[in-house]
């Protein structure tokens, strides 16, 4: 494939598919991003990228996407092929073209001293093409084996697993403990970044190609954990990381406190399975502090906004990053800078260097109305590490509810004990080099595996540990292997 285009970074400004009116997106739940896109507009950003001898890019993708290629094929209006590229690498793109952050794009040759390609917006442009064109269709094997695989986990990483195995026909079941397939996808990401339509029309396609999907279902409590054993050749755990870092401060027990993953999935309409939104998760009239700045955190902030919130704080412990580069900080390491969320976008207050020091409840009706805090600097120390000074005590913020979005530590791994599988210092359930764990068939991916982490990490695990398990139970495999060396994958240009 030629590129004939050089110095299309020149002629084209950076511009990608833009979001909606913050006023106007606030008060619904639909998604943020402006639905329609222009095709010659999405040539014109196809265009901008340069065709890097060593593509940066794709050393900057934890799964290794090609991204020269569908790049250079949307610039040519050869949609089908560049959606093809796409999945070659990626089972969801639309998972992580709608949520990625982009390491990518921070990874950019462009980066280095301009504004880089838009690579998450052209990825969206096509399998949103793909889907509209009905070109992604379910694709069964064309035989079967006689193993069964069994994936605990419906999120990114169980799913891309499933796919992966399923296709090189084994027989897979997918165990999930939520009524519905879709783990972080449908219950952790609000519906305002991402439609649950999208994550439905994959589970569908993965049952048409022949995947079973029992939901509702608990493995430890509903089914017996051995049963991973006794009725399964291999098994994959694809549980994520849901277990919450908790904070035992005072009033951490009274009422309107919630952690993020009790909230967010009861609080939006698609991941509540149709039922209402319970009194104590609606954030209508109140005061609402988030307690943690990252994603999490920002969701929690936006879809408050869309119940109606009087007031939203976002606090963060650590200081504010800065606009520019830090010393130390230079291409193509991914920028330790500040970038707004879309959540603050539409409204709210933002606080750095807060530590928060009690809930109270200052009428005695059992809730929360209160938050104390501090407010710190910080400075490094002379061992290099960061300590933090309070400069001002005992500030108080009006808070109705507050939702923790703090992080997590780790796999819920108490209905996997009866398996006595080792577990790392960190929580995870540790793994070979082939991503199985100590008991001999049973084998471990994305968060549950690497600890929490991005969307496109868990799809790239998923695949990893397909392959590995299809050479456990066959021999070999001819799954496509992980990217360790991504630029070996680019086709030559002709």
């Amino acid at each position: 494939m030629s590129k004939d285009h050089p110095g299309g970074y020149l002629k084209n400004e950076r511009e990608p598919i833009h979001k909606r009116d913050p006023d106007e997106r606030k008060d619904d739940f639909e998604e943020i991003w402006e639905q329609k896109w222009d095709e010659d507009h999405l040539k014109s950003q196809g265009e901008r990228c340069m065709s890097c001898g060593t593509p940066a890019c794709m050393s900057g993708c934890p799964i290794g996407n090609i991204i020269p290629d569908w790049n250079d094929l949307v610039y040519r209006g050869d949609w089908k092929r560049a959606l093809e590229r796409l999945h070659a690498t990626n089972n969801f793109p639309e998972f992580t073209g709608y949520n990625c952050p982009a390491p990518c794009e921070n990874t950019c040759t462009l980066k280095y001293n301009d504004d880089p390609v838009t690579i998450k917006s052209i990825e969206r442009a096509i399998v949103d093409r793909g889907w509209e064109e009905g070109w992604i269709e379910p694709d069964p094997p064309q035989q079967r084996t006689d193993e069964e695989v069994a994936i605990v986990g419906s999120g990114p990483a169980g799913l891309a697993a499933a796919q992966q195995l399923n296709r090189a026909g084994h027989h897979v079941t997918v165990y999930e403990r939520d009524e519905n397939p879709g783990g972080l996808m449908r219950y952790g990401i609000p519906d305002a970044k991402f439609s649950k339509a999208k994550v439905e029309r994959r589970i569908d396609q993965l049952r048409q190609e022949g995947i079973t999907f029992e939901c509702g279902v608990e493995v430890g409590e509903d089914i017996p954990v051995e049963t991973l054993e006794t009725e399964y050749d291999a098994a994959c755990i694809a549980v994520g990381s849901q277990k919450p870092i908790e904070l035992p401060i005072e009033g951490r027990e009274l009422d309107g406190i919630h952690r993020a993953m009790e909230y967010l999935p009861r609080a939006n309409p698609g991941q509540s399975d149709g039922m209402a939104v319970p009194e104590a998760m609606d954030a209508d009239g109140k005061s609402v502090v988030v307690l943690g700045g990252g994603d999490t955190g920002a969701d929690c902030v936006g879809t408050a906004h869309r119940q109606g919130a009087e007031q939203v704080v976002q606090i963060e412990l650590l200081p504010k990053p800065p606009e520019e580069r830090p010393d130390g900080n230079q291409w193509p390491d991914q920028p330790q800078t500040y970038e707004k969320s879309y959540s603050q976008e539409e409204g709210g207050v933002e606080e750095y260097c807060v530590d928060t020091q009690a809930f109270r409840d200052t009428d005695g009706d059992g809730a929360v109305d209160t938050l104390v805090a501090d407010r710190v600097e910080w400075d490094e120390g002379e061992d290099g590490d960061w300590e933090k000074t309070v400069v001002e005590e005992d500030i108080h913020v009006d808070a109705d509810m507050v939702l923790l979005a703090v992080g997590f530590t780790g796999p819920e791994s108490t209905p996997f004990d009866p398996l006595d599988i080792e577990m790392t210092e960190n929580g995870t359930f540790a793994t070979d080099d082939s991503h199985m764990t100590s008991v001999d068939g049973v084998f471990a991916a994305g968060d549950a595996n690497s600890g929490p982490s991005l969307i496109v990490w868990a799809i790239g695990d998923g695949r990893d540990v397909a392959r590995h398990i299809d050479e456990y139970l066959t021999g070999e495999t001819d799954l496509p292997p992980s990217l360790e060396t991504p630029n070996e994958l680019v086709v030559s240009r002709q």
